[in-house]
């Protein structure tokens, strides 16, 4: 099993791609990556390192421990785009799930997918990081789905067994191609409706960039299905020095900072034996 070290950008370059485009779709890979001044890091980005820092600092995985992580980031960039129940949750003193379906539980599990030592694991600790807010069965199941892609990829699982095992695991249908879906395709903050189309871009791209712009030429919620998108393929595929540069600059001391202790914790850690049958 491969420990991914850098990878770690993978969900951020996609949400700071996304982030120009989410309200002002665009249809076509042909855009611009970054945009002096617009481009920057969303809510997506702040809950993706509130996950990492739960798995940095709370070694037994607990609840409290992650709602703890993420109130705490999620109370320092108060306006990074929350949705309406979350930002209500972040300032609950008692908060408890509310039974959502939407993408944001797949948008945050990526450290999940980089972790995990067993497919297991990461079914495992994206069921925590889902439930604390997101306990609808969907909603789990989105967060599982990008956590187990993220995880078979560090294995070398070809795409082909990937794909497969998404289908036959979550029952999403990954057959349609980005051509047929994206003309028809308008805003969808649903796992069921954002989550198979970040994987779809997934499978498609053949480079890391190629990715990320197969995922935001589907419209919708783009910073969030990019994320979802370059998440798994920065497991698959090199992020170029230039994207990452630009990236880490957009985030600010404290994040960039903790998403370097994260994956330094990764590089030294040892994962345990597995095989895929």
């Amino acid at each position: 099993m491969k420990i991914v070290n850098g990878k770690m950008l993978g969900a951020i370059v996609g949400d700071i791609v996304g982030s120009v485009y989410e309200f002002r779709n665009t249809k076509t890979t042909d855009f611009e990556l970054f945009r002096k001044g617009e481009s920057r890091f969303t809510d997506d980005t702040v809950m993706t390192l509130a996950v990492a820092k739960w798995l940095l600092t709370d070694k037994e995985h607990s609840y409290a421990g992650l709602v703890g992580c993420m109130q705490e980031l999620g109370r320092k960039y108060p306006d990074a785009g929350y949705g309406c129940n979350f930002a209500l949750w972040l300032r609950q003193d008692y908060p408890k799930p509310y039974g959502s379906w939407g993408n944001g539980a797949g948008m945050r599990v990526s450290p999940v997918g980089l972790y995990a030592g067993t497919l297991d694991e990461a079914l495992s600790l994206a069921k925590v990081t889902a439930e604390v807010t997101h306990n609808h069965p969907e909603g789990i199941k989105g967060a599982q789905a990008i956590a187990a892609c993220m995880f078979l990829c560090r294995g070398g699982i070809s795409k082909a067994d990937i794909r497969k095992y998404v289908e036959e695991t979550f029952g999403y249908d990954l057959g349609r191609t980005l051509d047929e879906i994206r003309p028809g395709y308008t805003f969808d903050v649903s796992c069921q409706g954002s989550v198979p189309q970040a994987i779809i871009a997934f499978l498609e791209g053949e480079t890391f960039v190629d990715v990320i712009r197969l995922a935001v030429s589907i419209g919708g919620d783009s910073d969030t299905i990019a994320c979802m998108a370059g998440a798994i393929a920065s497991c698959c595929y090199h992020i170029p020095v230039d994207v990452a540069a630009v990236s880490n600059d957009i985030l600010p001391d404290e994040l960039r900072k903790l998403k370097d202790d994260f994956m330094k914790m990764l590089a030294g850690r040892k994962t345990r034996n597995w095989f895929w049958k």
